[in-house]
């Protein structure tokens, strides 16, 4: 029942995906989709981490940054092939991830919550101070993304990319939650020691839900340095972490669908406020706490239960 349940909602969205770019009066709106999605990709990566296996995270947006900007500088600077930037961006960055996992995934709480805002910190820093490498706080152009003499040009193109993207993304991640795998990170969720007890290696799968949601990321940022006319840092620093968080847990946590509409939603809602100017925080901010408030589980499983009561 799963199974279907899955298919359908993929079959779904691919559906939705396919129609909306004929609905969007110009390029304008294109480009705040493709925004979307983007923040939607990594934020089902980061719903593995925090969602599932209950693993905070508050510097994911310096693995984003490290891709983006190691597709940057080897495409700028060293005259690489834009796929083996991002292949190499993925290596290096699922090789730090792996690095660092192990010893801060022993930490809890808000410890964990300290270390990870720590790596992102140092991210940022190294991002803006190694100014001959990365261009500082003026950032780099990584240029257009070509493959095989095909060159991804104006928003529509990469509409489809990022579209096709996010369902394979959201495709593994269904498959990896309906997996024994999936099964693993909910007990360590619900009780480390418990998991332990039943012999689940929780080190294990704690390293590599966090190095799999790191590579998410890191190919998501890798396309967005080529999407963006200027690589800047303030993709890599501590408020885009906390945006893609505050993302997953509007969604709501332990739901792939759940943070592609949080993201969804948070990315393009600040555009339509904008007609209100100095008031767009306020009701912004009105907005998510009535919505955390009101719906403490997230947006999409609240609107879930609900059904299924009526249906009941």
């Amino acid at each position: 029942m799963k199974g279907v349940s899955r298919w359908a909602g993929l079959g779904a969205l691919a559906v939705f995906l396919a129609v909306l770019p004929q609905a969007l009066p110009n390029n304008y709106y294109v480009d705040i989709a493709v925004l979307a999605g983007f923040n939607a990709i990594i934020c089902v990566g980061l719903n593995l981490l925090i969602g599932y296996a209950g693993q905070i995270s508050l510097g994911h947006a310096g693995f984003f940054g490290l891709g983006a900007y190691c597709s940057a500088v080897l495409v700028t600077h060293h005259g690489w092939p834009p796929v083996l930037a991002l292949l190499a961006g993925a290596i290096l960055v699922g090789l730090i991830a792996f690095a660092i996992a192990r010893p801060i995934l022993k930490l809890k709480g808000h410890y964990l919550a300290m270390a990870t805002l720590g790596i992102g910190i140092i991210i940022s820093i190294v991002i803006n101070t190694e100014a001959g490498i990365t261009g500082g706080p003026d950032g780099i152009a990584a240029g257009p993304f070509t493959l095989g003499g095909f060159t991804l040009q104006g928003e529509r193109d990469w509409y489809w990319v990022v579209a096709g993207l996010l369902l394979l993304t959201i495709w593994l991640a269904t498959n990896l939650v309906d997996s024994p795998v999936g099964r693993a990170l909910r007990a360590l969720h619900g009780s480390e020691v418990g998991a332990e007890v039943v012999g689940v290696d929780t080190t294990r799968y704690k390293v590599m839900v966090f190095v799999v949601s790191a590579v998410i990321a890191s190919v998501a940022g890798s396309l967005f340095a080529h999407y963006v006319p200027q690589l800047t840092p303030t993709k890599a620093d501590f408020f885009k972490s906390i945006e893609l968080v505050t993302m997953v847990v509007f969604g709501g946590m332990a739901s792939t669908f759940g943070a592609l509409v949080g993201a969804a939603f948070l990315t393009t809602l600040p555009q339509f406020l904008t007609v209100f100017e100095d008031y767009e925080p306020i009701i912004l901010g009105g907005i998510m706490m009535g919505t955390m408030i009101f719906m403490p589980r997230g947006l999409v499983p609240t609107i879930a239960a609900f059904i299924q009561r009526r249906r009941s």
